[in-house]
């Protein structure tokens, strides 16, 4: 069976990004899902120092070779700023220390939503940008504005973005 770890770039207890993964990994129901958060993966705020005083630490290889050891990856990115959290940058940068092709070429379903109606636009094109330098396969992004009015009930609410959402599921089957 096909392994795909899923996440939210968010250490947000209630993440809205983290409901839209949820969600969107019901849709997977003939892989093996790994629904990580990134609570369980603590770090110490990158710097160059810390890195030659302390090495790299052990949850930034953990979280990679989960990468590694996946199939493919559902990601929905918060924004924060027009950028990513803090967290997640925090995350990537540890990891891209130990392999600069951080995602391996593995199949992407990237996303992001947020309570505005630009829906973590700003966000999802900074990933779109950045993420083929560290050998991401995108096979599928998908944007949902406005959460709150949009996702109701744990589902997407909206039946137009509901079917958007399935068509970018697909994508990501279709590449795995």
């Amino acid at each position: 069976m096909k392994k795909i770890i899923a996440f939210a770039g968010s250490n947000s207890k209630q993440s809205i990004n983290k409901q839209l993964v949820e969600y969107t990994t019901s849709f997977l129901t003939d892989f093996s899902i790994n629904l990580l958060d990134l609570n369980d993966f603590d770090l110490p705020i990158y710097s160059i120092d810390l890195e030659k005083k302390q090495g790299i630490p052990e949850n930034a290889h953990k979280f990679l070779n989960l990468i590694r050891n996946s199939d493919g990856i559902v990601l929905s990115l918060a924004e924060h700023n027009g950028s990513y959290t803090t967290a997640f940058k925090n995350l990537f940068d540890w990891m891209s220390r130990i392999e600069s092709k951080t995602f391996f070429g593995k199949p992407m379903l990237l996303m992001a939503t947020s309570p505005g109606g630009r829906g973590g636009a700003s966000v999802l094109e900074a990933a779109v940008n950045r993420f083929p330098f560290h050998n991401a396969d995108i096979v599928a992004k998908f944007s949902l504005p406005m959460f709150g009015d949009n996702f109701k009930d744990c589902k997407i609410a909206n039946l137009e973005l509901n079917n958007v959402l399935q068509e970018a599921v697909k994508a990501l089957k279709n590449s795995l």
